[in-house]
């Protein structure tokens, strides 16, 4: 049986999703409390129309919403600052999540919450058993991290943009291949998750020396570098090794379950619901 299997990258559809219908009823970057259950009943609806969309769109076999953990994730363990400063979500919503999956379950899209690891690496634990056995994959998230594993059988697709998120649309972006993203954001760092880089090297100068060199292993044995940019990467050694363990996802997590476990129904099933 050909599989198409979708991975929803839960919280950050829902999370964008509630910022819209936050939006219209902010005062002062707040939200009064008289309104909080009609924006949660609002952003519950839209949530349980996405999906809807998202499987009429992608016609998926096999569909899973994946969760992070409410726990802080490893990267903690060996960078504190991972995520500093990041807004969390409000409580209000987080309260709600358990109603937004059994949403979710109504339309047979089951949802996958750890109690360790972050949805990024339990996505692309996924997606990779999946596309290592030739089946497709298809990644909704807006979250850059997933580009990174672009290949043949896994896609990555923009819902709120309508549009697949491929090797074109990372090299206009980027500037290198794919394959090339991690050693990019380990020259320059991730600001979204607040993981840092080398000093001094920015994006179009990260690029061009992948492309000369092909990877961050190779430029740190390189002898024919810039003096300046030489000194740079000897200076920060030790980050580069750090944000590279932050950047990189996990692809060994232990899933206990199969995929025969998060096979669709019939479209038929899901349109009567």
């Amino acid at each position: 049986m050909s599989v198409h299997l979708v991975l929803i990258d839960a919280l950050n559809l829902i999370r964008r999703i509630y910022a819209v219908q936050e939006r219209p009823f902010l005062l002062n970057n707040e939200l009064a409390e008289n309104t909080k259950q009609q924006v949660l009943f609002n952003t519950e609806k839209a949530c349980e129309q996405a999906l809807r969309n998202i499987v009429e769109q992608l016609q998926p076999t096999h569909a899973l919403a994946v969760f992070d953990s409410q726990a802080p994730c490893w990267r903690y363990d060996i960078y504190p600052d991972y995520k500093k400063g990041r807004k969390k979500m409000p409580e209000h919503l987080a309260d709600k999540l358990a109603d937004i999956q059994d949403r979710f379950m109504k339309h047979f899209v089951d949802s996958l919450v750890s109690e360790t690891d972050e949805a990024d690496d339990l996505i692309a634990t996924l997606a990779i058993k999946v596309a290592l056995r030739g089946q497709n994959v298809t990644i909704v998230s807006t979250d850059k991290c997933f580009l990174s594993l672009l290949n043949p059988n896994i896609k990555v697709y923009d819902y709120f943009n309508r549009r697949y998120l491929d090797e074109s649309y990372v090299l206009n972006k980027f500037s290198v291949k794919p394959n090339k993203l991690m050693d990019l954001w380990t020259l320059t760092g991730d600001n979204t998750n607040k993981i840092p880089g080398v000093a001094g090297i920015g994006q179009v100068t990260a690029s061009e020396l992948l492309n000369k060199y092909g990877s961050v292993k190779s430029l740190v044995n390189a002898t024919d570098l810039k003096k300046n940019i030489s000194e740079k990467l000897s200076q920060h050694n030790e980050q580069i090794s750090l944000s590279r363990k932050l950047l990189t996802l996990k692809i060994d997590i232990p899933l206990g379950f199969n995929l025969k476990d998060i096979r669709l129904p019939g479209q038929n099933a899901l349109a009567s619901t």
